[in-house]
């Protein structure tokens, strides 16, 4: 059974045009979003760095127990990062290199 498709081109549209043209965005759409999250291993020293100094100063401003929590959230946050890019196909140390890079990538927000 065919069904009457509407295309935005009129009654002459190719399909396999329109299917191209999606599929290029998808692909722009994508390109983009990996280049706006991609980081490199420095700028992740740097966020495990100040991720350190701030749970030290944080233990020694308010309580040590405090400074444990925060150091801890961000060790819960790795490994969540590596069970998804382990359950995501990466092994070994791409796996903890990726886990690693999602944790502390923030740090490219924040410099120059």
């Amino acid at each position: 059974m065919l069904v009457d498709q509407q295309w935005p081109e009129g009654s002459n549209a190719d399909p396999d045009a329109a299917r191209e043209r999606y599929n290029a965005g998808m692909q722009a759409s994508r390109r983009a979003m990996r280049d706006q999250f991609r980081v490199e291993l420095p700028i992740a020293h740097m966020g495990l760095a100040i991720t350190i100094i701030a749970s030290v100063f944080v233990g020694v401003a308010w309580s040590p127990r405090t400074g444990v929590i925060i150091a801890g959230a961000f060790a819960a946050l790795f490994v969540v990062a590596l069970a998804v890019a382990l359950l995501a196909g990466s092994r070994g140390r791409d796996a903890v290199r990726a886990a690693y890079k999602f944790t502390f990538g923030w740090a490219d927000w924040i410099t120059p």
